[in-house]
């Protein structure tokens, strides 16, 4: 079975095929350019419309994800707006912690957010599911793995940042693997 992952990026599309425990269900990207405008006013509905787009253009099963990070200090800030904090992911990196210099770690209290929706073929939800992961926003960036914010998200379980972590043990725990894999346990059942 193929099912289509609305996005036109491939790390992300790679980072989920690696997660997904269901290897007879092959992942496969929108073709061409894929942009839909996410002007939703959740994540839940962010990741709808893409899903939405992406089944009408496959004409069949779809699914997106919208992900977040949002840091209790900032109220909630990026959000989301994470993906569009600042103009590169330097640049990212820098703005959140200029905007935390100062705050005591226990302070820094934070989760990245997974919503994800399938769509069928006319666009109509068929399933949702949320993930979610708690850390801190470490005092600087460490490791070099992962990709975004990882290099500043801590995980106390790990005493480390998710770019820290090796790639299997990052796709285990994190939050696009929380909502990704009841995703794909009800797509193995149901489709």
């Amino acid at each position: 079975m193929i099912i289509t992952v609305a996005t036109g990026n491939a790390h992300k599309l790679g980072e989920m095929s690696e997660i997904n425990p269901y290897k007879e269900i092959v992942l496969q990207k929108v073709e061409g350019d894929f942009d839909p405008v996410e002007n939703g006013e959740t994540f839940e509905e962010n990741a709808f419309i893409k899903a939405k787009e992406a089944s009408l253009i496959v004409k069949g099963y779809a699914f997106a994800d919208d992900t977040g990070l949002c840091v209790d200090y900032l109220d909630g800030a990026p959000g989301l707006h994470t993906a569009r904090y600042a103009p590169t992911q330097e640049e990212k990196i820098k703005k959140l912690l200029k905007a935390l210099d100062g705050v005591p770690f226990e302070k820094r209290t934070a989760r990245f957010i997974c919503s994800m929706v399938l769509t069928d073929k006319n666009g109509n939800i068929v399933h949702k599911t949320m993930g979610n992961i708690e850390g801190y926003i470490a005092m600087q960036a460490a490791g070099c793995g992962g990709f975004g914010y990882d290099p500043i998200f801590y995980v106390p379980e790990y005493e480390k940042t998710i770019a820290e972590l090796p790639d299997g043990e990052k796709n285990k725990i994190s939050h696009r693997a929380n909502a990704l894999i009841p995703m794909m346990k009800f797509i193995k059942e149901n489709l």
